[in-house]
């Protein structure tokens, strides 16, 4: 296990990790304080004060992750044009497992790119194909484009898995953040629609629910990356005025019935305001009778996997979500 964090086994449900420490807390993880620290150092406006371009433009270039066999870039047929996508292997095996991989960024900002080491250490570590969807943004493309690529990508994914060296029996789907809860929305889709068949979905720190008003949303309001008012500039610009937002494919907390869908290993920090509506997701998840395993990082803020070369944490956490993976996968 991850260190960081505190697990229980609950006996009744042997696929599930509860959280030994939920409502006492830690500190703020050190290497979370000086991330923190340099942040503000720049002197950086708010990202929710900006535009969309701006924020793109500024976003610096990740570090590199680590070396995998070989990375292909494609495009794959969407609903309203081609839909990049970035292919990760691990080895040069037929028949290997797969994992459709959604970036963050609030369907806002974010890409292949930014995600690109994360998408390395899950290949690597899970012995498996990452997919990597670059699906369109708001607020150039808002509700649903997002969801209508990230569903078409696991269909192409699914339909053509012998043709890229993928086996169609081993499929997961996976992402972080706003990326979760395409992944979250895609699993949906595909049970409702008799789409792709998946073993499993990871879920790291997930959005699942629009109203924002748990109190992990109170407790973290600022000073953590991700913030209420960034929250409701996300929203604004991917579900504008007049878009349902209670509607699962923007708020799969709420769906009505959440039987049938891949055992999932979700993943929530303490110091985040999403913290609660993911636990919450989890849940919901297991009173549906589907098998979860659900981890509260305690001490950690919103990007501490996505972000995981400057968290120790974080890159344990990634080995052990890959993990988790690779025997689903098996």
């Amino acid at each position: 296990m991850a260190t960081g964090s505190r697990y229980v086994l609950e006996p009744a449900h042997p696929a599930r990790v509860i959280d030994a420490t939920k409502g006492t807390g830690m500190p703020l993880d050190p290497a979370a304080r000086t991330f923190l620290d340099q942040m503000a150092a720049l002197g950086v406006p708010p990202t929710h004060t900006l535009t969309p371009a701006q924020v793109r433009a500024a976003r610096a270039p990740v570090p590199p992750g680590p070396e995998v066999a070989r990375v292909e870039d494609m495009e794959v047929a969407g609903p309203e044009g081609p839909i990049p996508v970035r292919l990760y292997y691990p080895s040069n095996e037929p028949n290997l497992p797969v994992l459709v991989w959604y970036h963050g960024g609030g369907w806002v900002i974010g890409s292949v790119e930014g995600d690109d080491p994360t998408a390395r250490r899950l290949c690597l570590g899970a012995g498996a194909i990452v997919i990597s969807v670059d699906y369109r943004l708001a607020p150039e493309h808002p509700f649903p484009a997002a969801v209508d690529d990230a569903y078409a990508a696991a269909v192409w994914a699914w339909q053509n898995a012998p043709r890229y060296g993928g086996d169609q029996a081993r499929m997961a789907v996976g992402g972080w953040s706003a990326g979760a809860n395409l992944a979250a929305v895609v699993a949906l889709l595909a049970r409702d629609r008799g789409g792709p068949r998946f073993r499993h979905q990871l879920l790291v720190v997930p959005v699942t629910d629009h109203r924002m008003e748990t109190p992990s949303y109170t407790e973290n309001a600022e000073g953590y990356i991700l913030s209420r008012p960034l929250m409701a500039w996300f929203y604004d610009h991917y579900a504008p005025a007049g878009v349902d937002r209670a509607q699962p494919s923007i708020s799969p907390l709420l769906a009505e019935n959440l039987s049938g869908l891949p055992p999932a290993d979700v993943h929530v920090a303490q110091y985040d305001p999403l913290r609660d509506e993911g636990e919450a997701f989890a849940e919901k998840l297991r009173a549906a009778g589907v098998p979860v395993t659900f981890t509260r990082h305690e001490g950690q803020i919103h990007t501490f996997f996505t972000a995981a070369h400057l968290f120790p944490h974080g890159l344990e956490t990634v080995a052990v979500a890959s993990a988790r993976l690779r025997e689903a996968l098996r």
